[in-house]
């Protein structure tokens, strides 16, 4: 069995799919399983993932006809994984696969059962940014921790690693973005240990691919209290 299963949704990353699984190759991490989901690329992607797989760089794919979300793909992701830890790794390069090791050590050491890679903890590099797209981070945090009674620094953050067994019976129903607030209130009801870990982040501009936006804020605003109320 897998020690990690590094699960990787994509759309439309043709510039760096290739780069990303050649740093996730070049790890010294051994036994890692990784899994593409391809949620309805419309470029070369899908050409690349293939081409991955053949190689053995990948260790499964899943080409989906359609583009969902990111929320729709890793649900595919998560069901395929099969290694004691699960990591959620984006495909753009804006979080590095270097941080890896300092994330799974909680769960390894047998002190978390999930950790988040905190953009806002440590001294790791970051690029700097949009400032209202930090405001709005810290404002969705804040409203998450206010009903969960967490103290999470950075609830959206796409960069999260879980124990397996944590996932199996959290039934995602997000299909785009507000997949990290959804899994952040599901996961707080459920009562596990979670950590925090200082990670670098290499964040890209709109002209550069970014694909969240504004709607996306006011649907993590409604996600929180959805499921924060319901159950």
């Amino acid at each position: 069995m897998p020690q990690l299963s590094v699960v990787i949704p994509v759309f439309n990353e043709e510039k760096t799919l290739a780069q990303l699984i050649s740093q996730i190759n070049n790890l010294p991490l051994k036994n890692i399983e990784v899994i593409v989901v391809d949620d309805g690329s419309t470029d070369s992607s899908r050409k690349i993932a293939a081409q991955l797989l053949a190689k053995n760089k990948i260790s499964r794919l899943y080409l989906r006809k359609k583009n969902l979300g990111k929320g729709a793909a890793l649900k595919v992701g998560f069901k395929l994984a099969t290694g004691d830890m699960v990591v959620i790794q984006d495909a753009d390069l804006e979080y590095d696969p270097v941080d890896y090791e300092r994330m799974i050590k909680p769960i390894a050491e047998g002190r978390a059962d999930v950790v988040y890679g905190s953009r806002f903890l440590g001294s790791r590099p970051h690029r700097v940014l949009y400032f209202w797209h930090y405001i709005a981070n810290q404002l969705l945090t804040l409203w998450c921790n206010i009903f969960t009674n967490l103290n999470l620094s950075d609830m959206e953050t796409g960069f999260k690693v879980f124990k397996r067994e944590v996932l199996k019976d959290i039934d995602i129903t997000e299909r785009s973005f507000g997949i990290e607030p959804e899994l952040t209130v599901k996961i707080a009801k459920k009562n596990v240990r979670i950590y925090e870990v200082g990670i670098s982040y290499h964040g890209r501009t709109y002209d550069e691919g970014k694909k969240i936006g504004l709607k996306d804020f006011f649907r993590a605003l409604y996600v929180v209290a959805k499921w924060s109320l319901i159950g």
